[in-house]
C-alpha cells in the first residue's frame, strides 16, 4: 500500500504539481505574508547594497559576486535540507513538503500571467497590453506594438517554461527539497543581478553563470516536451518546431533560453527574439523561427494551449515513471 507518508518523491511531486495547477500562486496567504521568492529577493538586495558598491574595482566586485552566489544558494540548500529531515516519516511532513513543492511551481501563474496580456490586448488595445507585459518581461513596454507586445508574451512563457516549471521539477527529482531552493534561489540571483549592465556585469558574473550551468538540461528538455506537445496540438506543427530548435537554439544570446523559444516559435509559425528595446540598450539579436514576426493576441492563445500540453506531458512522465516503480512491482 502507497502512502504519501513514505516520502516518494515522484507521489509528492505530483501533489505538489496538482496544488500549482489548483491554487496557482495562492494569492489569499501571500497577500499576507511574504512569498519564498520575495525573501530570497530581500535577501539579494542586502548583499547587492552592501557588496555591490560603485567604489570597488570590476575584480572585487566579482568576487564578492561569487561570495553572494555561495552564501546564498547554500543557505537555500541547507534550509532544504531542515524541512527535509523535519517532513520525513508522517502525513503531515508529507503534505507540507508537497505543499512547499507547489508554491515554488509557477505553472499556473506563468499561464495566468500571460494570458493576461493576451486578454489585455484584445480588451484594452495596445495601452492594455502594455500595461499587462511589463510585469513578466525586462524589456521597455512603451516602445513595443500590438506585435512586439505579444511576441514578448510569447516569448517570457517558452522561457520561463523551463526555469519556473521544468527545471524545479527537474532538481527536485535529482536532490529532493535541497536541489528545489537551492535552484530558487540561484534562478532568483539571475533574474535580480545576472544581467550585461555596468552595474551588474561583474557582481552579476557568477549568478548568471552559474544559473546557465543548471538549466543545461531543463532547457533542452523543455524543448523537447514543446516540441512533443505540438503533437497534440490542431493549430501547431511538431517537426517544425523540433527542426527549428535543432536549427536556431543556438542563435539566442543565451546558451538555453533558445532550445524552449525555437521550439515555440517553430510550432507555432512564429518569429520570436530578434531585435529589442531595454531600459537601458537595444539589443541586436536575430530572429528564432521563419515565420511571421507579426504575432497577434490569438496567437498568445495559441502558444497557451502548447503550453498547457507541455504541462500535461511532463506530469504524465512523472505519473508514469511512479506506476512503473510502484504498481508493476511483483507482490
Amino acid at each position: 500500500m502507497i502512502s504519501l507518508s513514505d516520502h516518494d518523491p515522484l507521489l509528492l511531486l505530483l501533489f505538489g504539481i496538482a496544488i500549482d495547477a489548483l491554487f496557482g500562486d495562492l494569492p489569499a496567504v501571500f497577500a499576507h505574508v511574504p512569498h519564498p521568492i520575495v525573501l530570497a529577493g530581500r535577501a539579494i538586495s542586502f548583499f547587492d547594497r552592501k557588496l555591490n558598491r560603485a567604489s570597488r574595482s570590476d575584480r572585487r566586485r566579482r568576487e564578492r559576486g561569487i561570495v553572494t552566489v555561495i552564501v546564498l544558494v547554500g543557505v537555500a540548500a541547507g534550509l532544504g535540507l531542515g524541512i527535509d529531515w523535519l517532513c520525513r516519516g508522517s502525513l503531515i511532513g508529507a503534505a507540507v513538503e508537497a505543499l512547499v513543492i507547489g508554491i515554488l511551481l509557477a505553472q499556473r501563474g506563468l499561464y495566468e500571467h500571460v494570458g493576461a496580456v493576451g486578454a489585455a490586448l484584445e480588451r484594452g488595445g495596445l495601452p492594455a497590453g502594455r500595461e499587462a507585459v511589463r510585469h513578466i518581461v525586462g524589456r521597455d513596454p512603451m516602445r513595443l506594438d500590438e506585435p512586439g507586445v505579444a511576441r514578448a508574451a510569447i516569448e517570457s512563457l517558452a522561457e520561463n517554461f523551463s526555469d519556473g516549471v521544468v527545471a524545479p521539477v527537474f532538481w527536485y527529482l535529482l536532490f529532493g527539497l535541497p536541489g528545489l531552493l537551492a535552484y530558487k534561489m540561484a534562478n532568483t540571483l539571475d533574474s535580480m543581478i545576472g544581467h550585461r549592465t555596468l552595474r551588474y556585469r561583474a557582481f552579476g558574473w557568477a549568478a548568471a553563470r552559474f544559473d546557465d550551468l543548471l538549466n543545461i538540461a531543463p532547457a533542452r528538455l523543455s524543448g523537447l516536451l514543446l516540441v512533443a506537445g505540438a503533437m497534440f496540438a490542431r493549430d501547431a506543427d511538431a517537426g517544425r518546431g523540433f527542426a527549428t530548435m535543432l536549427r536556431d537554439a543556438k542563435k539566442h544570446h543565451s546558451p538555453n533560453a533558445g532550445w524552449p523559444e525555437a521550439a515555440m516559435a517553430g510550432a507555432l509559425g512564429l518569429a520570436l527574439a530578434g531585435p529589442r528595446d531595454y531600459a537601458e540598450e537595444r539589443v541586436e539579436d536575430p530572429w528564432i523561427g521563419t515565420g511571421t514576426p507579426l504575432a497577434r493576441p490569438a496567437d498568445i492563445g495559441r502558444a497557451l494551449r502548447l503550453y498547457a500540453l507541455a504541462c500535461l506531458l511532463l506530469a504524465g512522465m512523472i505519473l508514469g515513471a511512479w506506476l512503473a516503480a510502484h504498481v508493476t512491482q511483483p507482490g
